[in-house]
């Protein structure tokens, strides 16, 4: 394969696995409303967490990743960090209709590096199929490894800005009883994607758990 169709291919599973809603989808739009260019920042945090771990995976970190119980503490505590984040943002919704969207503050940069390093799948996509991207990248030169990096991290910048931007301009359409009903379904996709974490951690631990049962029995 050539160098400008690895380009391509990376991009298209690039955008494949942006484009899956999840954590950092929710925040873009929720902190969008009231910050147009929170997408970008969000994304320098979620770089903060990615381009270590794409150097980080290619030095045989991504094992680690493979072992159950790896996946189990990152899910729990993935989970745990996105079901606190759900209350807070259904907390600071309730203050919306008295006090305007002033009353709601965020740090994107934060919530990029926290979002990315507790989600689990991101972290396991990483250890998978971004690991072989990274791979062929480097089989290429130092030079196309450092390329894909930023090609990839390029992705998340455009989407997750084009949506805080897409949500910063509808919000100047909304009132306060609007605003605080996007605010309650962000929070509900945050508490959702927290069970969710939780749920597929707890079948991981569970069924370890059995299958060590059933070795000793």
């Amino acid at each position: 394969m050539s160098v400008f169709l690895f380009f391509i291919q990376a991009v298209v599973i690039s955008m494949s696995g942006v484009l899956a809603p999840g954590p950092v989808t929710t925040a873009s739009i929720m902190m969008g409303m009231k910050n147009r260019y929170a997408g970008s920042l969000i994304s320098i945090g979620h770089g903060i967490v990615e381009f270590p771990l794409i150097i980080l995976i290619t030095l045989g970190l991504g094992k680690i990743f493979e072992f159950k119980i790896a996946q189990i503490i990152i899910g729990l505590a993935g989970g745990g960090m996105l079901l606190f984040m759900a209350y807070g943002i259904y907390k600071s919704s309730k203050s919306v209709l008295q006090q305007g969207s002033e009353s709601v503050s965020y740090r994107p940069i934060m919530a990029g590096i926290i979002l990315s390093a507790s989600n689990p799948f991101f972290l396991v996509w990483w250890a998978t199929t971004g690991l072989a991207l990274a791979l062929q990248a480097k089989s290429f030169g130092i030079w196309a490894f450092a390329v894909f990096a930023l090609v990839h991290w390029s992705c998340d910048l455009v989407w997750y800005q084009a949506l805080s931007w897409a949500s910063f301009k509808g919000s100047t359409l909304l009132n306060a009883r609007n605003f605080r009903s996007i605010l309650v379904g962000c929070s509900a996709a945050m508490l959702f994607f927290g069970l969710n974490f939780i749920f597929n951690s707890s079948c991981i631990l569970f069924s370890h758990l059995y299958y060590v049962k059933f070795l000793h029995t």
